[in-house]
């Protein structure tokens, strides 16, 4: 007797339903059809009415005894929808990242909540003009004078909008009913949808591209042409023009009824990057971003799957808009942290859209003026095709670059967060009535004690990053669990000036409206963008000039293009270089650089000051330089040294509970499983931990994390279900969670 097989299968697909499932019986004729993801016909309810369901899973164990489990009617082999592919993209993500199935689900289905459907309900006359005008005239005899207004209006427009006819020509519901039962009228309604794009521009055409920018479109085209289908990475330094490159490359790949997700890092590049959008492509663009209400985003989703939009440009969850015809997906600024989901399962967007690619014979894009080490590797070894973009697009000279040590500025008695010459080229460009951005590098900041005197971090001596400083005054390693007393005097050279490092956005701000009391100073941070359009009015009104000096975070250096800042000042290089993170130096290069590209974008020549209290560090000395080879050559010896990625890779442990002794006692015996594990089938893979995480405790839940290193991923994986299967059958663990991040790409 052949193995009885069984599907889970969700039968409507909507967030309330997704974790609803039923059990049906593979029927043997089927088994190779029946794949995760495939559209099924299934008998439902009492009446065994045939309802189409999707597989989300498989198994040889019911669920129920096997007399009561339906057997499936058919797989539907010949018309694969959308739906389709992407829960079996969720299947992948669920396997390669960690998580449930009904984790992925969550993440890929496009929103499909209670949203009430948006309707125009019209009014049109029924009858023709010679029987409208009778009724009129009858009408007037009995001085019906609601029914004349009404057939006045239908026999000039032979369509009316329903409010405008109840609450312009003030007609009653009562007469409308009347006269539709008559068959004088009749109401039609449409299906209308919520547009995000509030503004409307004019549309313009392509623009001419330089030698540089005409080479890779010719190049990625001809390849798309002939069929093949692969990921590119475009290196551009700042201003270079990848987005004309996008545009261009877009135009064409439209031309073959296929369409496009454009990925973006930041809400706050939504506007800007729209507005350019939509001058070149129409209406034929929307976004989806999770400032938008449900009712929009759902809409969004509509207006895709039906084929109504050929380009979404959004965030990560951009990435699951669900196209019929996915022909290309780009993402720009491919290092950004945002495109690493922060909930389960932890993917990486790139990695995503390179596997949803596959599945749909589209192309990948990705750009960057400084890729992440990881896709620059894989540019070198050519897993991936490189190109590159060296010049401005518009001949604008790089900024100068000024590089300011702090320590120096001590030693001068100058206590301020301003340098010297900050504040010289501040005043210099205030004069001259041109702009400035202030730019506070906060990203990553975990309170690393620094000594403001010589420069020295405390860093932890087996992991090289640098220690986190806690309220009881010791400083701790969220890699390997190293501890150790703040010191009162610095190690290095006995000044007192030794102290958790860090200020913040509003601090800036009043300092500089103190320092320049007549300068119009504008914040953009989380705290001044929480209100939905608060990114948009706060960008609008200092491109308009309604403010002389922008202070923020890392928010402001993302794509922005304000061809009056022809000064940057970056405040405090140091904050993401110590951040107790191993990719520390590369953030830090990545946030100089985008920072120094917003100066002099334009005809006005720009400068950049960068403050720093280690000025010879190669990320900082680099980015100065704009040099991302020497960067790379610099970077990549140390995770070489360290075996960090891209030279091997990382599995995380997360495991949480609301008992600290039960973290602390599950982690241990989950760190003991993943050592016997790698000692039986000898894996020589490094095992971290485990330690308390970076934040220990969050929201009264206690965190343990577990780190193991092997240089390969799919290993990492094994090791992954091997713990996932250890602890989903372990009774040990109850009031305990955990998670897996592959390559984490923030601190725990």
């Amino acid at each position: 007797m052949s193995k009885q097989y069984y599907a889970d299968i969700i039968i409507d697909i909507s967030h309330e339903n997704l974790d609803k499932t039923y059990q049906y019986a593979i029927p043997e004729e089927i088994v190779n059809d029946a794949a995760i993801g495939a559209l099924v016909i299934v008998p439902f309810g009492k009446g065994n009415r045939s309802i189409n369901g999707y597989i989300v899973g498989l198994s040889e164990v019911p669920k129920i005894s096997r007399e009561l489990i339906k057997p499936i009617i058919r797989v539907v082999t010949e018309a694969p929808m959308i739906e389709s592919h992407l829960i079996y993209l969720a299947y992948w993500m669920k396997e390669t990242f960690g998580g449930t199935m009904n984790d992925s689900l969550k993440a890929v289905i496009p929103v499909k909540k209670a949203v009430k459907i948006k309707e125009q309900r019209m009014l049109q006359l029924a009858i023709d003009q010679d029987q409208a005008k009778q009724l009129y005239y009858e009408y007037q005899k009995k001085n019906n004078k609601a029914r004349v207004r009404l057939l006045e209006a239908l026999m000039k427009e032979s369509i009316l909008d329903y409010d405008i006819v109840i609450n312009k020509l003030n007609i009653s519901r009562s007469t409308l009913q009347g006269l539709e039962k008559q068959g004088v009228t009749k109401t039609i309604s449409e299906q209308i949808y919520r547009n995000p794009i509030k503004n409307h521009f004019e549309q313009s055409g392509a623009v001419s591209l330089n030698e540089e920018q005409e080479i890779i479109v010719q190049d990625f085209l001809q390849e798309y042409e002939a069929g093949i289908r692969g990921t590119y990475l475009v290196h551009g330094i700042t201003g270079s023009g990848k987005t004309e490159v996008y545009m261009e490359i877009i135009a064409r790949v439209l031309t073959m009824d296929r369409q496009v997700i454009m990925l973006i890092p930041e809400i706050a590049l939504t506007y800007q990057t729209v507005q350019r959008f939509y001058k070149r492509f129409g209406d034929r663009v929307s976004i989806l971003n999770s400032k938008m209400s449900q009712g929009e985003r759902y809409d969004q989703s509509l207006r895709a799957k039906n084929g109504d939009i050929d380009i979404i440009i959004g965030p990560r969850s951009a990435l699951f808009t669900p196209f019929q015809k996915l022909g290309l997906i780009i993402i720009d600024e491919e290092h950004e942290n945002s495109y690493k989901s922060e909930t389960v399962p932890k993917y990486h967007a790139v990695e995503v859209a390179r596997k949803r690619a596959e599945l749909t014979n589209a192309s990948v894009l990705l750009g960057s003026a400084t890729p992440l080490l990881e896709s620059f590797q894989k540019a070198q070894t050519g897993e991936i095709k490189y190109y590159s973009l060296k010049k401005r697009a518009k001949e604008a000279e790089p900024p100068r670059v000024w590089i300011v040590d702090l320590r120096e500025e001590l030693k001068k008695k100058n206590k301020s967060i301003f340098s010297i010459k900050l504040k010289e080229l501040i005043a210099d460009r205030l004069s001259k009535n041109e702009q400035i951005m202030l730019f506070l590098n906060r990203r990553g900041y975990a309170g690393f004690v620094s000594c403001r005197s010589c420069g020295y971090v405390v860093t932890c001596p087996h992991c090289d990053v640098s220690l986190t400083s806690h309220n009881d005054g010791t400083l701790t390693c969220h890699y390997c669990g190293y501890s150790e007393v703040q010191p009162a005097n610095c190690p290095k050279c006995g000044s007192k000036y030794i102290a958790a490092f860090g200020t913040g956005t509003q601090k800036v701000e009043e300092l500089i409206k103190k320092e320049f009391p007549d300068a119009r100073v504008l914040r953009m941070d989380t705290d001044t963008t929480k209100n939905k359009g608060g990114h948009e009015e706060i960008l609008t009104s200092f491109s308009q000039h309604k403010a002389d000096i922008l202070v923020g975070t890392q928010m402001i250096v993302k794509g922005h293009d304000f061809p009056k800042v022809t000064l940057v000042g970056i405040i405090a290089a140091d904050l993401s270089l110590y951040c107790g993170d191993f990719r520390a130096s590369e953030r830090t290069f990545q946030l100089l650089c985008q920072a120094a590209g917003r100066a002099g974008r334009d005809v006005l020549p720009g400068e950049v000051v960068i403050q720093t209290y280690h000025p010879e560090h190669y990320s900082i000395v680099t980015a100065a330089q704009g040099d991302y080879e020497a960067f790379y050559k610099q970077e990549i010896l140390y995770r070489t040294l360290m075996q960090y990625p891209p030279i091997a890779h990382i599995l995380l442990l997360l495991i949480t509970s609301k008992e600290e002794e039960q973290a602390a006692n599950a982690a241990d015996i989950l760190g003991n499983a993943t050592k016997l594990y790698l000692d039986k089938n000898d894996l020589q893979a490094q095992m971290i931990g485990p330690a308390p995480a970076a934040i220990s405790k969050a929201n009264d839940i206690y965190r343990r994390v577990i780190y193991v290193k092997h240089k390969d991923y799919t290993t990492l994986i094994d090791i992954k279900n091997y713990i996932e299967g250890y602890y989903s059958y372990s009774q040990q663990f109850n009031g305990c969670n955990l998670q897996f991040d592959f390559d984490p790409m923030i601190s725990y």
